[in-house]
């Protein structure tokens, strides 16, 4: 199916030599960098954060403002960069992040600190978004696995430093420190991104879905409300409250259906439903956000507990994750661009999560630390296999002008699937800790009231300080509690491997984004044409372009017949 271009080709369209692609490149790694160092770094701060600003009963509205803010932006950055140009959508998404981190180290109150971590997941969610986008627009399908090597090593730095940085920065200076960091790798990131992201704007040539992006921020809202107060204790699933919350999600969801089928140009395309590759890939993500990050957002606190080490030290127990992940991501890169073929790494993923899930069954206080690391590496062989694959097949199944809207609609409904799990199984953790923790004090002598006071501020320091036989059966009480989750989690998992399963494998394309769009010259062509300028011979772009748009046409063609 063609779908109709925002622009026309230009009169010297870009040329995407190798060298000028390392150089856009070298923006989003910066870009990347920014927003992973951040979240790695607060996780560990947070604790320091919530008891010098008096915010310890409403911590986690500091993950839910960021949460929220980035959920919402995401569609929003995903159309606005198909219709408008990606590059100025890029530098506010830098500057936003960054100016929210000058306001998150200045803030003197709680609210305050929560209003600011909120402006950051605009910016947040924009540097995720368009990352992908911008490496599918340079970038043809079939040559962009390796580039998964080195935003998989972004993440990995993060994940390495950002604990580290995190502790020392609470330990030796402030906490504010965790976010005056955040400035001088902003300006970097802006000023590497102003003069290497050479990409062209455009303008709306049909009327903005405004109306969509309203309630589709209003169905947003409600759900990340829904699944938060349904995961607290003092609210939970059976308040008004929370199925108030539930009811708006419905309402302003089946309201945004019937706006985006009459809108001129809808923010969501209901025709992306319709393609078979895309709606299997997104439903993979949903799944596998509703059963991965409920398992990431738990296990940690496990290891905290249990190792009785602080939050930087039990951060860097979750290493092996992150290597497996990165070993993964990168090997899985590689091999699809070399063979092609995407659908072993889906299937390949889910077995590997869908394994190391049913070993963390049989988590106890008894379990070796070098245990749960490899449990934590094979889980994270397992992601890296199938999370950045997922996007290059939405990408690769899709026309060149829906790259944006595809790319951050498949990540949205992966935050969805997160949120509510994280939510609901959250609660059951939450839930079943609550019991086994009275019972361990009350078990030791302590009185129901006494017992309830050190549940609430039960923290490792605390823990290390009781009597052994206490502090054993609370470490009991964590691994009686967690193991049973993922119990709950493991069907979903197994949809995401029926899922795999029945993904059609369809050929790479050959063609970048921008080139496909006639925005661009790329492969042997752009070489030449660089050279004869360089030489300063006459370049003949409107050849080029022509040659671009048979390309675009041929490339549109053969899509919707490998859909069908």
């Amino acid at each position: 199916m063609s779908t109709a271009l925002t622009t026309r080709p230009a009169a010297e369209p870009l040329l995407l030599t190798q060298k000028r692609i390392w150089i856009i490149f070298s923006a989003l790694i910066a870009g990347m960098l920014l927003s992973s160092l951040d979240q790695t770094i607060v996780s560990t701060a947070m604790p320091t954060i919530v008891g010098k600003l008096g915010g310890v009963e409403h911590q986690a509205w500091i993950t839910t403002a960021y949460l929220l803010a980035t959920t919402i932006v995401m569609p929003i950055y995903g159309k606005f960069g198909d219709i408008l140009g990606r590059r100025n959508l890029f530098l506010v998404a830098i500057g936003l992040f960054t100016l929210a981190s000058v306001g998150c180290a200045l803030a003197t109150d709680f609210w305050g600190f929560v209003i600011f971590r909120a402006m950051q997941g605009l910016g947040g969610g924009g540097l995720m978004i368009l990352s992908q986008a911008i490496i599918a627009d340079i970038v043809p399908a079939k040559d962009r696995g390796k580039y998964m090597g080195p935003l998989g090593a972004i993440f990995g730095l993060s994940a390495v430093a950002g604990p580290l940085l995190g502790g020392f920065f609470v330990d030796h200076l402030t906490w504010e420190w965790a976010f005056y960091i955040n400035i001088p790798i902003g300006i970097a990131a802006f000023a590497i991104a102003w003069f290497t992201l050479t990409l062209p704007n455009k303008k709306a040539e049909k009327r903005i879905d405004i109306l969509g992006v309203v309630l589709l921020s209003v169905a947003t809202t409600c759900l990340i409300f829904f699944t938060d107060f349904g995961g607290k204790k003092d609210e939970g699933w059976d308040s008004p409250l929370t199925w108030a919350f539930g009811a708006g999600m419905v309402l302003a969801a089946v309201a945004f259906v019937m706006v985006e089928r009459r809108a001129e140009d809808p923010i969501i395309p209901l025709s992306l439903f319709k393609n078979r590759i895309f709606v299997n890939s997104t439903a993979i993500g949903f799944t596998l956000g509703l059963g991965m990050f409920a398992a990431i957002a738990f296990v940690p606190t496990f290891l905290q507990m249990s190792s009785g080490t602080s939050a930087a030290e039990s951060g860097l127990l979750m290493l092996p994750m992150m290597a497996g992940l990165m070993g993964m991501a990168i090997y899985s890169g590689i091999r699809i661009s070399k063979t092609g073929k995407y659908k072993l790494f889906p299937i390949m993923g889910a077995a590997l999560t869908m394994g190391a899930m049913l070993w963390l069954t049989t988590l106890t206080a008894d379990t070796p630390i070098w245990v749960i690391c490899v449990q934590l590496f094979v889980f994270g062989a397992g992601l890296g296999s199938i999370m950045q694959v997922i996007v290059l097949v939405v990408q690769n199944s899709v026309p060149a002008d829906q790259i944006g809207t595809a790319t951050s609609t498949n990540n949205y409904f992966r935050e969805v699937g997160a949120s509510l799990g994280v939510a609901v199984f959250g609660s059951i953790f939450t839930t079943r800790l609550s019991e086994s923790l009275t019972n361990a004090f009350t078990g030791a002598g302590a009185s129901a009231e006494q017992a309830s006071q050190s549940t609430r501020t039960l923290d490792p320091q605390a823990l290390n300080q009781l009597p052994d036989q206490l502090k054993s059966a609370i470490v009991n009480a964590y691994a009686d509690s967690l193991a049973p989750v993922f119990w709950y989690l493991l069907p979903f998992l197994g949809i995401a491997l029926v899922l795999a399963l029945t993904l059609k494998q369809i050929p790479l394309s050959d063609t970048a984004g921008m080139v496909a769009r006639g925005e661009a010259v790329g492969g042997e062509e752009a070489e030449r044409l660089e050279a004869e300028r360089s030489l300063g011979a006459p370049a003949a772009p409107g050849a080029a372009a022509a040659a671009n748009a048979d390309i675009a046409a041929r490339t549109d063609d053969e899509l919707s017949g490998l859909r069908r």
